[in-house]
């Protein structure tokens, strides 16, 4: 299988994850124009599951290194498999909380906040579990991101136009609030099942990477018919919508979402794989240093701050400068 070799790799990687989780929310406001969020993460889902099989058996089972992806599964514990398997259920709440509060309050506003709260704690939960770099510099890094993000709902706030549209973005602030406190504990249980410390000789019953964003992507898939089963029934916005519903969507609506649960697949890779060599807490807080990359397509590209004034442009500004300076922090601490 294909494993990193050296730190500016596994950083490299994990900017990659950072791109990827700040950018399949896209796929969410594309598809949200005729089709309901709920129905959306199906198919965000179901592509979350192909693209991890597809990279067990390409990246997962070539070269010389480590456990070919069906060795691995077939060798992994029950204890490691059920602990991945937790891990997915856990993001899976989290997420669809997530996307529920793109729709309410918009990419700009829920990820930098809901995610950059998953940053703080899941750092250091992570860091707890898996203690690798500097702690000075990295949680210094992780102070940075929390001033954008305080940055970020200041400016948020300052948005509000009425009555209805404040009381839509507080039930979205509330929900990614939700959504960041449970995304920061996911990824503990699924390092836990991965040897961190041999990638390419993995200790018997652990995961390898690959092995672990399969396990992890039937976890999300399984959970998914009972939360998502609720989010359709009892809609945190709308009305409720039926199964039979997602059968009427076109070929172009459900590769949208299958897009987007790839792109983010293929971010949750790259972070597994780096953190063999960067560490798990360090691995996490790159990758999700996505808020930035959400806020930036939000901003210029969604204009989710159109019409702001002048001191909402420079709250926005300040959010970057501290989110850039913050995650340049948290690299330098794994070089220590």
């Amino acid at each position: 299988m294909f494993i990193v070799e050296n730190y500016p790799m596994a950083v490299a990687l994990c900017f990659i994850t950072m791109l990827c989780w700040g950018s399949w929310g896209n796929t969410q406001k594309m598809a949200a124009r005729n089709w309901r969020y709920e129905l959306y993460y199906w198919d965000y889902v179901i592509g979350m599951v192909l693209f991890s099989i597809i990279l067990g058996f390409t990246f997962g089972s070539v070269g010389s290194h480590g456990r070919p992806f069906m060795a691995d599964l077939a060798q992994s514990s029950l204890i490691n498999v059920g602990s991945v398997i937790l891990g997915g259920i856990i993001f899976n709440a989290s997420n669809i909380l997530l996307s529920a509060s793109i729709s309410l309050a918009g990419m700009a506003v829920a990820f930098p906040l809901g995610v950059g709260i998953a940053l703080v704690l899941g750092v250091i939960v992570n860091y707890i579990g898996a203690p690798k770099g500097n702690p000075v510099l990295l949680f210094t890094g992780v102070a940075l991101v929390v001033a954008a993000i305080v940055c970020n709902g200041i400016a948020s706030g300052r948005m509000s136009k009425n009555d209805d549209s404040a009381a839509q973005n507080r039930k979205g602030l509330i929900l990614a609030v939700c959504a960041g406190v449970l995304m920061a504990f996911f990824y503990r249980f699924v390092a836990a099942a991965m040897d961190l410390s041999d990638f390419e000789n993995p200790a018997r019953g652990m995961l390898t990477p690959y092995t672990a964003l399969f396990i992890f992507s039937v976890g999300v898939l399984l959970s998914n018919f009972v939360f998502n089963t609720m989010a359709m029934r009892r809609p945190f916005i709308g009305e409720p919508v039926s199964y039979s519903k997602y059968f009427e969507g076109n070929f172009r609506t459900h590769l949208t979402g299958m897009l987007g649960g790839m792109i983010w697949a293929l971010g949750t890779a790259c972070s597994y794989i780096a953190a063999g060599k960067a560490g798990a807490a360090i691995s996490y807080a790159l990758g999700q240093g996505a808020p930035m990359i959400a806020a930036i397509w939000g901003v210029f590209i969604w204009k989710e701050f159109k019409g702001a004034d002048r001191k909402t442009d420079i709250l926005l500004a300040l959010m970057f400068l501290f989110f850039i300076a913050g995650l340049g922090w948290i690299i330098v601490s794994g070089g220590n």
